[in-house]
């Protein structure tokens, strides 16, 4: 035996001993150790079985006694069986839907003659400690041609939700994935029928993802606690998603699979999205303490904000009592479609035309029972009118620092007194006037992810600031100099306002439109300068990443819109 494969054994020795120690769950060690039959160590009939009948049997007559045995066998039957034509995630997402909501069975008569509609659930999800959790280490399996022996697998009633690959310390991670985990996928696909969480490690670091996954998208989980500063620790994701209230809440609450691409990917929650929407799920259920102001939820710009919201919402929608709906607030007509589109590729919509097209429309919509509702808030164009007096309404105000304010937003809240407010956003709120007017509309923050922890946890790339651009000058009778300071230019306005006669109020607007340099930075030679050199940089740069122009105001934006286009267009006829 390799002193390399002697390592793996420890590094996976150690994760199973965690796992029975500290997590609790059985453990098992399965090569030329296990028995077959039913009374055999783990109840398989031979090596081909994934899913642990005995266990799972054990589950449904637990969780759903009173049936006949009939129902049961049949159920196990459903449960473990799957179409062959299929492909793996087609699969995947069958049984995990059986997962999450129950086999459903015939119905049939009870001996009172009442008709019975079986929906049988394969886990307890509010009772961790009501299901049999086990880890399996080197389990023999047998597919079509081959026979393999993963690391771990994690069993929860029988039903093998978890797959680890483990290499000794001293090898990269990446090894585990392209080495083992895609070859298993490859010749023992059946492991993955009923897979929730694929875990790769080396005993030191670790990185969770799904089935779908690449290497690229395997993420670490770095903190127990939002607060935390984190590391990348193996232990660490181990306790915060496999300790048990926290494995089913996310097996329950934080997959998707999102078909809205035109291929099915499935989505595991990262780190960040499960501490955060669990904190905006307190929120939800703490609305009436908090007065309507559930909070701040500022996540950074490519952090999945969309589907941390779909997280928010189905959570709320199984969890809680009630019938709630939630409004889908934004300001831009092409987010408002995007957020559609991701909550119909993930399954959240079951109804159709819940996009307000027109404030007629949003009227209609509120004043019924909808589970969602998606709006511009330019749609709250009906200052005075009552839409609703619901309680169980959740506004969720998407790029919230730019929506909580003026006169649509009174209407919003006009027509929905009783709702719960809540703000996504991915700009952090400054100490500005209309940032302060967000925290009073709002509430403090809920939960907070800034850019530094996104780009340090691989979650979106880094920002580059490119220091370019027009250097400022001032033309005094033919000569050029640069100017420091705007001191002169604010003494020839000061005379220039003196002309006019003004009130404060006037004299306030002018300093405020025409102070600070405002009409030299926006000049139409100096805008065109800066279009140009933006252009001839980035043709020559594009491979290199994003990038992003911040303007003064909209009005410059608009303008260096159409400037950029312009010699965009010229630098690909070129």
């Amino acid at each position: 035996m390799s002193s390399e494969y002697s390592e793996d054994r420890l590094v996976q020795q150690t994760t199973a001993n965690f796992f029975e120690q500290t997590l609790k769950w059985h453990s098992v060690y399965a090569y030329k150790k296990e028995t077959f039959g039913t009374n055999g160590t783990l109840g398989r009939k031979d090596k081909r079985e994934v899913v642990l009948t005995r266990y799972l049997r054990q589950a449904l007559e637990k969780l759903n006694p009173g049936h006949p045995q009939q129902v049961y066998d049949d159920a196990t039957l459903a449960f473990t069986t799957s179409n062959i034509s299929d492909q793996l995630i087609t699969i995947n997402q069958k049984k995990y839907q059986l997962i999450r909501e129950g086999i459903l069975e015939k119905p049939y008569k009870n001996s009172e003659g009442e008709t019975i509609n079986p929906r049988l659930k394969v886990i307890d999800f509010q009772n961790p400690e009501n299901n049999h959790f086990l880890v399996v280490r080197e389990l023999s399996i047998k597919g079509s041609l081959y026979s393999k022996r993963p690391d771990i697998i994690g069993f929860v009633n029988g039903i093998p939700l978890l797959f680890i690959e483990l290499k000794a310390t001293h090898c990269n991670v990446r090894v585990a994935y392209e080495k083992n985990y895609t070859d298993y996928k490859d010749t023992i696909p059946e492991i993955f029928h009923h897979n929730a969480i694929v875990m790769l490690s080396n005993g030191i670091e670790g990185k969770v993802g799904s089935i779908t996954s690449r290497y690229s998208h395997f993420q670490e989980w770095k903190r127990l606690k939002e607060e935390e500063k984190g590391k990348v620790d193996y232990q660490t994701m181990l306790i915060g998603m496999c300790r048990k209230d926290n494995f089913l809440d996310i097996i329950e609450n934080f997959i998707l699979f999102d078909d809205s691409s035109g291929k099915t990917i499935k989505i595991l929650t990262r780190n960040h999205q499960f501490l955060g929407v669990n904190r905006a799920f307190t929120a939800v259920q703490q609305r009436e303490v908090r007065e309507g102001k559930l909070g701040v939820f500022w996540h950074t710009q490519g952090s999945g904000k969309s589907y941390s919201m779909a997280f928010l919402t189905r959570k709320a929608h199984r969890q809680l009592p009630g019938n709630f709906t939630f409004v889908i607030v934004t300001d831009r007509q092409e987010l408002d479609n995007q957020i559609v589109k991701t909550f119909a590729g993930v399954g959240a919509i079951k109804e159709t035309n819940t996009q307000a097209a027109s404030g007629e429309k949003l009227a209609e919509l509120l004043k019924d029972n909808h589970r969602y509702v998606f709006t511009l808030i330019h749609k709250f164009n009906k200052p005075g009118e009552i839409y609703s007096l619901r309680p169980d309404i959740i506004v969720i105000s998407d790029e919230a620092h730019r929506t909580q304010y003026g006169k649509l937003a009174e209407n919003m809240r006009f027509s929905l007194p009783n709702a719960s407010f809540i703000g996504f956003t991915g700009t952090p709120l400054m100490e500005s006037e209309e940032d302060q007017l967000t925290r009073r509309v709002f509430g403090g923050y809920v939960s907070t992810y800034d850019f530094q922890r996104a780009v340090e946890d691989g979650a979106t790339v880094p920002l580059y600031y490119d220091n370019r651009g027009e250097e400022l000058y001032y033309d005094d009778k033919g000569s050029q100099r640069q100017v420091a300071a705007s001191e002169e230019l604010n003494q020839r306005l000061a005379t220039a306002i003196e002309q006019f006669d003004l009130d404060a109020e006037q004299e306030e607007a002018v300093y405020r439109r025409l102070g600070g340099e405002y009409l030299i930075l926006t000049a139409e030679k100096r805008l065109d300068r800066i279009a140009q050199d933006l252009v001839a940089h980035y043709t020559q740069r594009w491979q290199t990443g994003k990038a992003m122009l911040v303007c003064l105001d909209k009005i410059t934006a608009v303008r260096m819109y159409g400037l950029i286009d312009k010699y965009w267009k010229q630098a690909i006829q070129a």
